[in-house]
């Protein structure tokens, strides 16, 4: 069975992770197949409007534990690691198509960076989302930092990036995280609420007004993604993260220098 699944609403792609015994973790595999999955869906004239989501109770645990600990172990691999991931991710902001995120359950790390690359976010009032890198020493590094501010504005990145904080979808809509919430028994239809409003504008008009906006909202994104990678290398070779990791596999909290 696949790790990524597609299916067709009339016009909407759905792309569905559906490594669900893993609680949709990323590994190699999962990315592979994401990427997959999204240039099809930007190639298919038929296709107006793409959804991703998660099978199984939440939408993803975010970056596989054995790529982390082989990271722990092998800071030298991050560039090609990351580079692989973030080309995957920016394929949802550089599609002339809306891009959806539906998000349920959970939607932690990198799997909130991969929402942060889609146009809009629709959240279950109960889920929780947050970008807990720090936690163990490192930072979001495949666009967190980088998109979270032109969406959230700077002093609720901070917070969110800086503390590893994790809030609900309540908290995401009020400080502009999640486009829109819903009950999670409701969360389906909220999304085809949306898709269908998409659906009834020009999608020539709607594919070109995304491309100025980003362009608009992220000027540096070039820059700072480059960035992101540079400060992870430093913090992927650091005391700080060999003991974060540690005590991440340990289920401890971490005895950073100085704490």
């Amino acid at each position: 069975m696949s790790v990524v699944e597609t299916e067709d609403r009339g016009a909407v792609r759905h792309v569905v992770l559906a490594r669900t015994e893993k609680r949709n973790a990323m590994n190699d595999e999962l990315v592979r197949g994401l990427g997959e999955a999204f240039e099809a869906a930007a190639r298919e004239e038929s296709v107006r409007v793409v959804v991703v989501r998660g099978d199984g109770p939440m939408f993803s645990a975010g970056m596989d534990l054995g790529s982390l600990n082989d990271l722990a172990e092998h800071p030298e691999t991050l560039r090609p690691f990351r580079t692989a991931i973030l080309h995957v991710w920016n394929m949802l902001e550089e599609m002339p198509k809306p891009t959806i995120c539906q998000i349920h359950g959970g939607c932690i790390g990198g799997a909130l960076e991969l929402a942060l690359a889609c146009d809009f976010r629709v959240m279950a009032e109960d889920a929780v989302t947050g970008l807990v890198e720090t936690r163990i020493g490192l930072l979001p590094d495949v666009g967190g930092c980088s998109r979270l501010p032109a969406v959230v504005g700077l002093g609720n990145a901070k917070e969110l990036v800086m503390l590893g904080k994790v809030i609900d979808g309540r908290e995401a809509h009020r400080i502009g995280l999640a486009n829109r919430i819903a009950p999670a028994e409701e969360l389906d239809a909220a999304v085809d609420a949306l898709c269908h409003e998409l659906l009834a504008c020009a999608p020539l008009a709607v594919g070109l007004a995304k491309r100025v906006l980003d362009a608009a909202a992220k000027p540096a994104l070039a820059g700072t993604l480059e960035q992101e990678v540079t400060a992870q290398q430093v913090l992927a070779s650091s005391a700080d993260y060999a003991e974060g990791a540690r005590a991440f596999l340990d289920k401890r909290p971490p005895e950073f220098a100085g704490r």
